[in-house]
């Protein structure tokens, strides 16, 4: 009986062990959702969006949170994706049955897609009017986006002036919510998505202006081919303008470049479009860096952040 006890103990012990293995890092936690570049954009430096992300409604967990709610419902056809809530806010159900998504709210885990679909679930069990102010602590069994939203859907960025899309259509603020919401809104860094190449954003920080430019590529190629255009002056984008050096977000490279100040986001299509082209050349080259390249690419990584 002792031996089966303990056998006993130890089999619960380890099935509860398993239940609460902590969830994984993962280096590019938006690798195989839809535009991927636009998840890092919004979550690192874009300051007022949002995306309307389709549910995939089959999926058993999507189907359980919603089961759990005060008055059981259907999974709801799309919820909105944000860069930041009131009140930094992990989530909202709004009174008119919007889901949101804070994707700025931080990140508990090595794996912010799994936080963020943890808080996901956890609305869809709520009230709508619930916020979510606080976020579960998502584990290896916690259902990631990727097992949530439909991946063959084509999502857009809707980039904002203000927040004022945190508001229903028929809400009325008071005299000190209207207030937060003007500061809220006086510190936005004007920021601007272009068309010329994808997830490429232009943004006037005080009495400069700059470009960021989210690369979906492998890291260490798209950073050898900065080195080729660099090496051979062929990265800025035209007068009064240099490339700074680059960052990286979830997994991605993000160079930056300092931009005239005279000029606005409309002046840099052209510049941008013509540096695509040049930078997909550089991509395609195999051969091995020169000792300049080499060079230029130390250069670029000693000027190399980190951002989560």
């Amino acid at each position: 009986m002792g031996k089966a006890s303990r056998r006993a103990r130890q089999e619960q012990g380890q099935r509860s062990t398993a239940r609460v293995a902590p969830a994984p890092y993962m280096a590019r936690p938006f690798e195989g959702l839809p535009a991927e570049t636009d998840w890092v954009a919004l979550r690192e430096i874009v300051p007022a969006a949002t995306m309307q992300l389709p549910l995939k409604s089959t999926a058993a967990a999507l189907q359980e949170a919603v089961a759990a709610a005060p008055e059981p419902g259907e999974v709801p056809e799309t919820i909105t994706l944000a860069t930041v809530l009131p009140m930094a806010w992990p989530g909202l159900h709004r009174t008119d049955g919007t889901i949101m998504l804070g994707l700025q709210s931080g990140s508990s885990t090595g794996d912010p897609s799994r936080d963020l679909a943890a808080v996901l679930l956890d609305l869809l069990a709520l009230a709508p009017g619930s916020p979510s102010p606080t976020a579960r602590q998502a584990s290896a069994a916690t259902p990631r986006l990727q097992d949530l939203l439909d991946l063959e859907a084509e999502v857009e960025v809707q980039m904002y002036d203000g927040f004022d899309f945190w508001l229903a259509d028929d809400v009325e603020l008071n005299e000190e919510s209207r207030a937060s919401l003007q500061q809220a809104n006086e510190s936005i860094i004007p920021t601007v998505k272009l068309q010329a190449a994808p997830s490429a954003y232009w943004c006037r920080a005080g009495e400069r202006t700059h470009l960021r430019w989210i690369l979906p590529h492998d890291e260490d190629q798209a950073t050898d081919a900065l080195a080729r255009l660099h090496h051979r002056g062929h990265d800025t984008l035209g007068e009064k303008t240099r490339l700074l050096g680059a960052f990286r977000a979830c997994g991605l490279l993000v160079p930056v470049w300092d931009l005239d100040p005279s000029q606005d986001a409309a002046a840099y299509e052209e510049p941008v479009a013509q540096m695509s082209q040049r930078f997909a050349e550089a991509l395609g080259e195999t051969s091995a860096l020169s000792a300049q390249e080499r060079r230029a690419r130390s250069g670029l990584l000693s000027r190399q952040l980190t951002l989560r």
